[in-house]
């Protein structure tokens, strides 16, 4: 039997959720300057594509030595949707974002994830609470503030790319976690049990990014940079492995609240990495648009129950 670890944002967790939790808090938060790490060989969506190839692979490999079953015909289809929208768009607009525009004021941006998640909650029947509806002010305040700072404003392109990227995912986090709208049939994204469902989506995922790398033109750098090849190898094993793995297990295995906790942590790690390891220059209104940020998180995913 598993001895329940101390109750955090009132939930009893196990060790696993736990561990879990910590990984996309502390790992995630270091991902993004990763990315920019492997930029200068590795472009965006090639990067990203043949991480979570290399990831999947694995991933579906150990699995299936454990004795996991292939996905099923309808799992390999619901595992090709979220890839897409997580894998596909997000991250490969999160990549594309970094060649202009500092990974500190990207991942600060991301942060308004749980607005989003909000607001496209509302067809489940879902309605924000007071302490909620202000944490969603606070924060457009903050991320307008931050898309009318020098970062920002001297790259629109990159602003763009990562709004549609803070969409995709979210939209893929609720449908994963909800099913489709009713508009739409309403029926559960059902992935294959455990390991082997995250390995699919990672696998679908990195063909939709291979493709759209493929159309692109993009080439890598051969051979690449030391650092790039580090840094593309910890986004591999401790980014997707162990980082998105965790993701998806809080998906499915603890509130809202939780799962989406990290939207608040990894602002504070992304920022402090970019400006102490990646010199990145970021302003005094530009941190503090980002705390702004970072509070309204923390409102709405306090008032969630």
């Amino acid at each position: 039997m598993n001895t329940l670890a101390r109750p955090i944002f009132g939930v009893s967790m196990p060790p696993l959720v736990l561990a879990a939790l910590l990984a996309t808090w502390l790992i995630w938060g270091s991902t993004y300057l990763a990315i920019k790490w492997a930029l200068p060989s590795f472009p965006p969506f090639w990067q990203m594509g043949t991480r979570f190839l290399v990831a999947g692979l694995l991933l579906g490999a150990w699995a299936r030595w454990r004795g996991a079953r292939w996905p099923q015909r309808a799992e390999w289809i619901n595992a090709g949707l979220l890839g897409t929208l997580m894998l596909g768009v997000s991250y490969g607009l999160t990549a594309q974002a970094e060649l202009s525009v500092s990974s500190g004021l990207v991942v600060a941006f991301i942060a308004i994830g749980p607005a989003l998640q909000a607001a496209m909650e509302l067809p489940y029947g879902l309605r924000p609470t007071r302490r909620e509806a202000a944490g969603i002010a606070l924060g457009l305040v903050g991320v307008l503030w931050l898309a009318a700072g020098q970062g920002f404003s001297a790259a629109p392109q990159g602003l763009l790319a990562v709004l549609v990227s803070s969409i995709a995912w979210k939209l893929g986090s609720v449908w994963a976690n909800r099913g489709l709208p009713r508009a739409l049939g309403g029926r559960a994204l059902q992935l294959a049990p455990g390991a082997m469902g995250y390995a699919s989506q990672m696998l679908l995922g990195g063909v939709v990014l291979m493709l759209l790398s493929a159309l692109l033109g993009e080439r890598p750098g051969w051979p690449p940079q030391s650092r790039a090849a580090w840094a593309w190898l910890y986004l591999v094993v401790a980014g997707s492995l162990i980082g998105f793995s965790a993701f998806m297990l809080l998906l499915q295995r603890t509130p809202t609240a939780v799962s989406a906790s990290y939207a608040y942590v990894n602002p504070v790690i992304g920022m402090v990495l970019g400006t102490t390891l990646g010199g990145e220059v970021i302003t005094r209104g530009e941190w503090l648009a980002a705390a702004l940020v970072t509070v309204s998180v923390v409102l709405m995913v306090g008032g969630r129950r």
